[in-house]
């Protein structure tokens, strides 16, 4: 058994920072005036804290006030709290093996709190979906999902969590040492999966060619995707069947012209209570109404992995590759 080993303090300042203001950075583009109601002309994106190789997945902890996220490549879960800065939350954290890992991307990527409150991960290294029993690094672990018919999956990527509790993941090989080469590949494709209540894997569809980030509309009938391929890189949308699974899919957003001209791929997002979805993708965080308009887009200048609500339901953090960031939004998250 592999011990999980628990840090405090990146920085020798995290315990001893102040609530202070952040420096702002990056540029918020306007594309429509509905995007008025969504982000106020004065919104200004904070930059709070720096220093991480690929930032991902940030999840809120209510119970607490501060925010989960992953740094793969150091293979470790950061905790972000105002007033403290920046400490280690887990490490190791997706990758607990005895060997070196030779890849990249050893690390957690996706997290996300079940309805009872538990921290769900999807671990590259150990290519597998746990969840911890308790917020608590020492918590007790439960794999949730490492296989699909006999046979390992190649390295979960981002979650979310159905009404119904059903847990819905997306897995491309970006966490193995050689992505789609890698010999360790067991399934000949990137899918799409539903786990329900009886621990059982659907497949719930081979269509996307890199799936990554995945979020559900505030009436959960629909399902986006998200296609980090450069040579077509989209957003999709699954309406989802009364029996969990996926009908026919339609084109939300195509951003393949912008790919090599500005930094990023299309990757994690989240949904407002009105139906707004807010995207990573090439720029930063792009910004659609629930009729997948384009309204708007948060620039952060890096390539951004992922972004999640926060505080009061109406801040957005981000990780946006070595940064880890916020801008306030006039809207609220679901679940707030």
């Amino acid at each position: 058994m592999v011990s999980l080993i628990v840090l405090f303090g990146i920085s020798d300042n995290a315990r001893a920072e102040k609530k202070k203001a952040y420096p702002t950075f990056g540029k918020v583009h306007r594309f429509d005036p509905a995007l008025d109601k969504i982000l106020s002309k004065t919104a200004k994106l904070e930059k709070l804290a720096k220093g991480f190789e690929w930032s991902e997945g940030p999840v809120w902890i209510a119970d607490g006030g501060y925010v989960l996220f992953s740094d793969i490549p150091h293979n470790r879960i950061v905790k972000w709290q105002e007033g403290k800065g920046k400490s280690v939350w887990l490490q190791p954290s997706g990758y607990t093996g005895k060997k070196k890992f030779t890849g990249s991307e050893p690390g957690c990527n996706g997290l996300m709190l079940d309805a009872k409150g538990r921290l769900v991960m999807c671990c590259h290294g150990d290519r597998a979906v746990k969840r911890f029993a308790a917020i608590d690094p020492k918590a007790k672990l439960t794999v949730l999902a490492s296989k699909y018919g006999g046979k390992r999956l190649n390295s979960p990527n981002d979650l979310v969590f159905h009404s119904n509790g059903d847990l819905y993941f997306t897995d491309p090989p970006y966490g193995l040492p050689k992505r789609y080469a890698d010999p360790g590949r067991e399934l000949d494709w990137c899918g799409v999966y539903r786990r329900d209540s009886k621990g059982e894997l659907t497949l719930l569809t081979k269509e996307m060619t890199r799936p990554n980030g995945i979020a559900f509309s505030p009436d959960y009938k629909t399902l986006y995707l998200a296609q980090s391929d450069p040579k077509a890189a989209v957003w999709k949308a699954f309406p989802v069947k009364a029996d969990g699974t996926l009908g026919k899919s339609r084109l939300v957003h195509d951003s393949t012209k912008y790919v090599g001209k500005i930094p990023g791929l299309p990757d994690g997002m989240c949904v407002d209570k009105a139906g707004n979805l807010f995207a990573t993708g090439p720029g930063g965080v792009w910004i659609f109404s629930s009729a997948g308009k384009v309204l708007g887009r948060v620039d952060t200048g890096e390539a951004t992995a992922n972004c999640t609500f926060g505080d009061d339901g109406s801040t957005l953090y981000i990780t946006a590759d070595m940064y880890f960031c916020r801008i306030k939004t006039m809207s609220k998250g679901m679940g707030f």
